[in-house]
């Protein structure tokens, strides 16, 4: 089922992947319609021109912006991968500490700490990427 602005069904502490084409964009819902992320200096985590940035500086910072204004023109979905094998933290602490850390630098590293990293770390307590390395087939959950 494809994200709306009208209704999206996410809940705080859920992740919402992104699809940006070539990537995909990982942010963590905090409710309101509002989620937290790692994204380039500039804030706009679509651009690839502020990637290229974020990639050569090595730093990324952690924000706070509506849904929307993240997702843009591309698809989303809820996509909580990892509960199968970790148990989520409690959505009250994922969203505290999301909160917590908006306005913060980060370390950004593509292989090593990219924005999955950061959304997984906040869900799991465990910092994962399964676009790197092809180590995840998202086409099979691409929403057309």
């Amino acid at each position: 089922m494809a994200a709306t602005q009208v209704e999206h069904g996410a809940k705080p502490g859920d992740l919402i992947q992104i699809f940006r084409g070539t990537y995909q964009h990982w942010a963590v819902y905090i409710g309101g319609h509002e989620v937290v992320h790692l994204t380039t200096p500039g804030g706009d985590s679509g651009s690839i021109g502020n990637m290229s940035l974020a990639l050569s500086s090595g730093e990324a910072q952690v924000m706070r912006h509506n849904i929307w204004e993240v997702v843009g023109g591309d698809r989303c979905k809820i996509n909580n991968l990892l509960d199968d094998e970790y148990e989520p933290r409690d959505r009250d602490v994922i969203v505290r500490e999301a909160c917590r850390m908006v306005g913060s630098k980060r370390k950004y590293d593509v292989v090593s700490m990219n924005c999955e990293h950061f959304a997984t770390e906040l869900r799991y307590d465990r910092p994962e990427s399964r676009q790197v390395g092809g180590a995840y087939d998202y086409s099979a959950y691409v929403i057309h």
